[in-house]
Formats: C-alpha cells, sequence, structure tokens
C-alpha cells in the first residue's frame, strides 16, 4: 500500500496540565491504517470483478487503479493545504465522510450497471484516502517518545499491511464468489456495509479527544545557496522516479496478480484472488524482518538487493509454469516491502527545509501506480503475460540503478544514508 510521506510536526501540551494518555489515539489511528489499507487493496478484487462483469479488456478494468491512483498525483498537495486550513483532526474525519460518500456511490452505480460511475466513486474514495494519509501521518511521530516514532511508524503500517492481507480474502468471499451472474450487484452490499463503517468511525474520530499538533519549523539545508531550489538535489531528482516506479510495479503486480494465477493454474478467479493475499500478506512479514536489518545494513545496499530479487523473481515465474510460477510471482511483495520507506529516506537525506517540498513531491510520484498498472493492461491486450510482465522488471531496474548510484547527493551536499 502506497503512504504519503510524513511531515515535520510536533504537538501543543497544555502548560500546567497532566501527559494525557496517548492510547485512543494510537487505537484509533490503527483503525484508520487497517481501513486504508483494505479500501485501497479492494481494488485488486475489483479490477477482475469488473472485467468479466463489463466484458472489458486488461487495460479498461485497470482503469480501477488509474482513477485510484491518479488521484494522489492530483490530490496530494492540494489535501496538504486543506489540511492546513481546517486542521489534522478535522482533516482526518473529513477524509473518511468523504471515503464514506465514495463507498455510498457504488449503491446507485450498481443499480445503473454503469462502470463510468463505479470509477467516479472510486475517485471520490480515493480522495478521502488522500486526505487521510496527510491527516493522520503526522500524529504517529508525535504521540510519544521521538526516540520511539519509527516503531510506532513500523508497527502501525503493520495494521495497514493486515488490512492489504485480509482485502483479498473479504473480496474473493463476498465479490468475486457470485460473479457468476455477470451484474454488479455482488459490490452493493459490501461497499454500502464499508460506508456505514466509515461514517462510524468519522462520528467516533469526531467525538475523540486527540492531541493538538502544529507543523514544525523548517529545518538549515545543509548548504545555504541564493537561488537553490529543491530540484538541486540529486538525490531527490532520481528518487522521484524511484517512487514513480516502485509503486507502479507494487500496484500493476497486484492488479493482475488475480488474472494472471487464474490464467496460469487454470482456476476461477474467485480461487485465485485469495493467493494475492499472500502478495500482500509478504509485505506485512518484510517490514517487520526489514525494520530490523536496516539496524546494521546500509539501505541502499537492502535496496538494491530487494531489487534483483524482485527481477529475478518476475523473470523466474514468467519462465515457468503452475504453482513454481504463482509463488514466485508472490514472493515479489517480499522485496516491495520495505523499498517505498528506502526510497523516500534517501530521497529526503539532506534536504533540510526543502524535506517538506520534496515530500509533496515525492506524494505526488504515487500516481506510478496509475500510469504502470494501464501501460501493462494494455501489454496484456495486446502480448502476453511474459512480455507484459517486463514493464515492472523495467521499473525494478531502475530502482536497482537507484540504489546502487542514483540516491547518491550533489558534490556539494552531505551524502546521503549509508
Amino acid at each position: 500500500m502506497a503512504n504519503i510521506p510524513l511531515q515535520t510536526v510536533s504537538v501543543d501540551e497544555p502548560v500546567g496540565q497532566t501527559k494525557q494518555s496517548y492510547t485512543p489515539a494510537l487505537l484509533s489511528l490503527a483503525v484508520l491504517y487497517f481501513m486504508m489499507g483494505f479500501i485501497t487493496c479492494l481494488n485488486d478484487t475489483l479490477v477482475p470483478f469488473f472485467k468479466k462483469g463489463f466484458n472489458l479488456t486488461y487495460s479498461q478494468s485497470s482503469l480501477v487503479q488509474f482513477y485510484f491512483f491518479l488521484t494522489y498525483g492530483i490530490m496530494s498537495i492540494p489535501a496538504g493545504k486543506i489540511v492546513e486550513k481546517v486542521g489534522y483532526k478535522t482533516g482526518m474525519v473529513l477524509g473518511f465522510a468523504i471515503a464514506a460518500v465514495g463507498a455510498l456511490l457504488f449503491f446507485p452505480a450498481s443499480a445503473l450497471h454503469l462502470y463510468a460511475l463505479f470509477l467516479g466513486a472510486l475517485f471520490v474514495i480515493a480522495i478521502g484516502i488522500v486526505l487521510l494519509q496527510v491527516a493522520a501521518n503526522p500524529y504517529i511521530t508525535v504521540l510519544g517518545p521521538a526516540q520511539t516514532a519509527s516503531s510506532r511508524l513500523t508497527l502501525i503500517q503493520g495494521v495497514g499491511s493486515m488490512g492489504t492481507t485480509v482485502a483479498p480474502l473479504f473480496g474473493a468471499y463476498f465479490i468475486l464468489a457470485p460473479l457468476a451472474n455477470a451484474s454488479s450487484d455482488a459490490v452493493r452490499y459490501p461497499y454500502l456495509g464499508i460506508a456505514g463503517l466509515l461514517a462510524c468511525i468519522a462520528l467516533v474520530l469526531w467525538r475523540l479527544k486527540l492531541p493538538v499538533i502544529r507543523a514544525s519549523a523548517d529545518l538549515n539545508t545543509h548548504v545555504e545557496e541564493p537561488g537553490k531550489s529543491v530540484f538541486a538535489f540529486r538525490n531527490l531528482r532520481f528518487g522521484i522516479g524511484g517512487l514513480f516506479c516502485y509503486v507502479g510495479a507494487e500496484v500493476s503486480i497486484g492488479t493482475f496478480l488475480t488474472n494472471y494465477i487464474a490464467d496460469t493454474l487454470r482456476i476461477s478467479e474467485n480461487e485465485a484472488n485469495s493467493f494475492v493475499a499472500f502478495y500482500w500478506g509478504s509485505m506485512l512479514v518484510g517490514r517487520f524482518v526489514g525494520a530490523g536489518l536496516l539496524k546494521t545494513i546500509r539501505p541502499a545496499s537492502i535496496l538494491t538487493v530487494c531489487a534483483v530479487l524482485a527481477i529475478a523473481l518476475v523473470l523466474f515465474s514468467v519462465n515457468t509454469t503452475g504453482y513454481v510460477a504463482v509463488w514466485s510471482m508472490i514472493a515479489v511483495g517480499l522485496c516491495n516491502s520495505i523499498m517505498f520507506a528506502i526510497i523516500f529516506s534517501l530521497s529526503v537525506d539532506g534536504l533540510g527545509k526543502f524535506t517538506t517540498q520534496a515530500s509533496g513531491l515525492l506524494s505526488t510520484a504515487i500516481a506510478g501506480g496509475a500510469i504502470v498498472s494501464f501501460c501493462q493492461g494494455l501489454l496484456i491486450d495486446h502480448f502476453t503475460w511474459p512480455i507484459a510482465f517486463m514493464l515492472p522488471v523495467v521499473c525494478y531496474g531502475y530502482i536497482l540503478f537507484y540504489g546502487i548510484n542514483g540516491y547518491k547527493a550533489n558534490a556539494y551536499t552531505n551524502p546521503p544514508l549509508h
């Protein structure tokens, strides 16, 4: 699951008052991350569902991901401005409310059986998800001691990975199982339930007392140069491309994994979709393993190894058959698990006061999930699975370059993380 980078914030504690417990706030963030992961990953189920229900091509069905992830490119920076104006808590409530409206739109879309209306509903849901991420992420850094912020972030993102793991199983049972009737009725009541749950969470969150946080002052860059812009940093310039390629590869594989498995094993989409849970579940495992490895091994080295393994696994999968091909492709999720965090950290290292601006630019790169998945859909329509999966291989190739050389800063800046 793509995550919008964290902003630098601090918490306002009332003078003379007892330090409040952060447990309710952390629990609410855990629920928030679970729902974000669940809703985002449920799109992987919608792709094969709409493909069969509306008799679409692969590229047409991939518009589910195209409109969803395009929202990140369009809304990330505006969402930040909205949150600055209304506040972080109100921003989270607004995000849940907007996502609930989007889920509610699935009812008229299914009643009218209109694919375009479904895409519009997904776009609205995505706006809510972007707002949620922009508003919620900063809380993780301030709800407790600064030295354990990374630990809290890993834990909360792990809960999000639980949502991405459960979503394919939910989709297989409630959405793809009744797919034989070739209608869109199967998504009506699951998304009505999701809409109701999101609305309830928004209400509870609105009544919950959360710490007041504010944006911290900008830090100084390592080097002050008149007229210097954020694009002067080499590690950021290449990092934007790296993040674009990473999200694109991760989403495109997840998008078409159900159909790839169904064709490879000659089973139904319902049975194949259950395997997708292992793809996203492996990212949950990888994040916790990676958190330990990053304490002793250079991030750039781990990124390089993960990129090499991802390339090898995809190539091995498309050149084999049966369960060997399936599990090889699923294992790519393990390689994906910590790529986002490493690419982001290397991209912003040494940027100082430009970090917030760079964070916004990196957030827009999440639109790679829209572009790459749509292009892979076009390749599947016109060629074969092995050729189509060369696109993620190219993406991982760029990430390999970034891990070896692209992350290095300009000569006049301090070297990035080693």
